[in-house]
């Protein structure tokens, strides 16, 4: 497998970003980054809120989130996900599996030795956060997920409809795999209500100089199981077998203009038990509701942890 690191200077200066850099080996040579603030809060009492973020983005994401929870005194780890932000990237799409992700994340956990973790995952944060949490239970106090969802394929989770995915999705995922273009900050500016700075759009092109870094990019969208048979079908099957019988605070912060995940809020509600008598919100936002509402998000994760301890 051929990888790749995007150069450091193309991170050098990004508008509040000023986190140290921290790397650990996940496997076959990979390295992955990711930000460790606040290790020495006072609200930390050994626990972590754990930031996975979503397709095209990367720990950049949650730069204000990460910030708002420090300050209020917890420590906040945020990963960039192999092939994203200033992690190694695979030059090949065949390199990408939805298995190889859990291989790469779940080896980051352990490596870090991470456990009274609060989750908070949005887009493929979630599809990888929910079977992480369903896989390394004994790992995670309780999960926070905003615009997401753990899909298997399987026409009865896209409520109600005939559709095998929302159309949004799918429009998205042939635009993704056939396009000879895939403008990375153009897409998340088109996916957030806010309008991004040119600071922001520089921050979110960092990590991919040419078309050779986009291969993670480009694999993620294919990877949503959406047919029965789809790889990752059975063990995502099984991770709801354990997700239906999770017990452990489980809070949904969806955002009011999603195309492609809205009303997935209710489904988690509904099957999760942990989501009962929780305080679910839906803030201002696009897709990338962490551009669009961060302390609202900041805020939601905090008032969990600080009632369910």
């Amino acid at each position: 497998m051929e990888a790749i690191s995007t150069p450091e200077s193309r991170f050098d200066n990004l508008k509040d970003y000023p986190f140290a850099a921290h790397y650990v080996e996940v496997g076959g040579g990979l390295r992955m980054h990711y930000v460790d603030e606040g290790i020495n809060g006072v609200n930390a009492n050994g626990g972590v809120i754990l930031m996975l973020h979503g397709e095209p983005s990367w720990s950049y994401l949650y730069r204000h989130m990460i910030r708002h929870c420090v300050a209020a005194g917890y420590r906040v780890i945020a990963p960039d996900l192999i092939g994203f932000g200033k992690s190694d990237k695979p030059t090949q799409v065949k390199d990408y599996s939805f298995q190889s992700h859990m291989d790469w994340i779940t080896a980051f956990i352990e490596k870090l030795d991470l456990n009274n973790i609060t989750l908070f995952g949005q887009d493929w944060g979630s599809l990888i956060g929910l079977r992480l949490a369903a896989e390394q239970q004994q790992r995670f106090s309780r999960m926070v997920i905003g615009n997401g969802m753990l899909p298997t394929g399987e026409v009865s989770q896209f409520k109600g409809s005939n559709k095998v995915a929302p159309l949004a999705f799918l429009t998205w995922r042939s635009f993704a795999v056939f396009s000879p273009w895939l403008p990375i900050a153009r897409i998340i500016n088109f996916a957030c209500q806010k309008k991004l700075t040119s600071d922001e759009i520089r921050a979110y092109d960092a990590p991919f100089p040419s078309k050779k870094y986009k291969a993670g990019a480009r694999a993620f969208p294919k990877l949503v199981p959406i047919t029965p048979n789809d790889p990752a079908t059975e063990a995502n099957k099984a991770a709801w077998k354990t997700l239906e019988k999770w017990d452990k605070p489980f809070l949904t912060c969806f955002s009011t203009g999603d195309p492609i995940t809205g009303g997935f809020d209710k489904v988690l509600q509904r099957r999760i038990p942990g989501a009962e008598a929780q305080s679910h919100i839906r803030v201002q936002g696009g897709h990338f509701l962490q551009e669009d509402s961060p302390l609202e998000l900041s805020q939601a994760i905090i008032e969990l942890i600080e009632t369910t301890q």
